[in-house]
């Protein structure tokens, strides 16, 4: 018997026929979004007699969801950026050194995925209250980056502990600094957890709404924001084209990812 068919034994007919029904599970109502979509009608319903491109078409003459796109976007590119730039000499320290209170660091930093959106949206209203910087675009980065650090922190500290650090050793007994040796022996290394934690930092700054409800403001409102205001205004199948297109660029960032550097090195970090 060889490993294809000793692997098909050990999986069983019942656990393929569970992994189908799982997926098909979780699937399912992405499918139906996307189906209704397309409708032609008024509200929401699957085409059943033909396809319309018309509530896409209708978004992109609505100038409230592009400046909210625009919003996401940049806020998301800037936090992403600002956050997994604090998250390399953060992951360098405590995955290259051991020091006392080492676990307790590590566990504050990381702390942002313990304590609820909602809790860090009330502590950060105040603040930026007190610092007379409520709903400006920088309130909105650095709640941002600070919600987003732990997922850079993570995938790069994992990066940085399967390289051994014999070559940057090597690198600095033979004269290079510690710039030279980061930019020419660390960053390769580590990049595709770097990108990995930057595209998570990113998405997860991209569809955060909990927090942002709190620090946003009339000029600031992002398009998860702007979402939540059409659904509670009306329902109409313009919030299954909205997320339609977000489910496409996922897909495209996906694939991106996967040519340039492979899935399995940035999101898993196999080598």
């Amino acid at each position: 018997m060889n490993q294809q068919d000793s692997r098909y034994d050990r999986n069983g007919v019942g656990a393929i026929a569970f992994h189908v029904v799982f997926l098909t599970f979780i699937l399912a109502p992405l499918v139906v979004v996307c189906l209704v979509a397309f409708t032609p009608d008024n509200f929401l319903s699957i085409p059943t007699h033909r396809f319309s491109l018309r509530w896409f078409s209708s978004l992109m003459d609505d100038e409230d969801f592009l400046a909210a796109l625009r919003t996401s976007l940049w806020l998301g590119v800037t936090s992403a950026s600002v956050s997994t730039a604090l998250a390399v000499p953060a992951a360098m320290g405590l995955a290259r050194y051991r020091f006392p209170g080492r676990d307790a660091i590590n566990s504050f930093l990381l702390s942002p995925l313990m304590i609820p959106p909602v809790v860090l949206g009330i502590a950060f209203l105040r603040l930026f209250t007190l610092l007379d910087m409520g709903g400006s675009f920088v309130s909105l980065v650095a709640c941002h980056a600070l919600l987003i650090f732990p997922y850079a922190l993570r995938l790069i500290m994992s990066a940085l502990v399967g390289q051994a650090d014999e070559a940057e050793r090597a690198a600095r007994s033979l004269g290079a600094g510690r710039w030279t040796t980061f930019r020419r022996i660390t960053l390769p290394a580590i990049l595709p957890g770097l990108a990995g934690g930057w595209v998570l930092a990113f998405i997860n700054s991209f569809d955060e709404l909990t927090a942002t409800i709190f620090v946003t403001a009339p000029t600031t409102i992002t398009l998860p924001v702007r979402i939540y205001m059409n659904m509670s205004e009306t329902v109409d199948p313009s919030v299954a084209a909205i997320s339609t297109l977000l489910i496409a660029l996922t897909l495209v960032v996906m694939l991106v990812l996967d040519r340039i550097y492979g899935l399995n090195k940035v999101l898993v970090g196999n080598h």
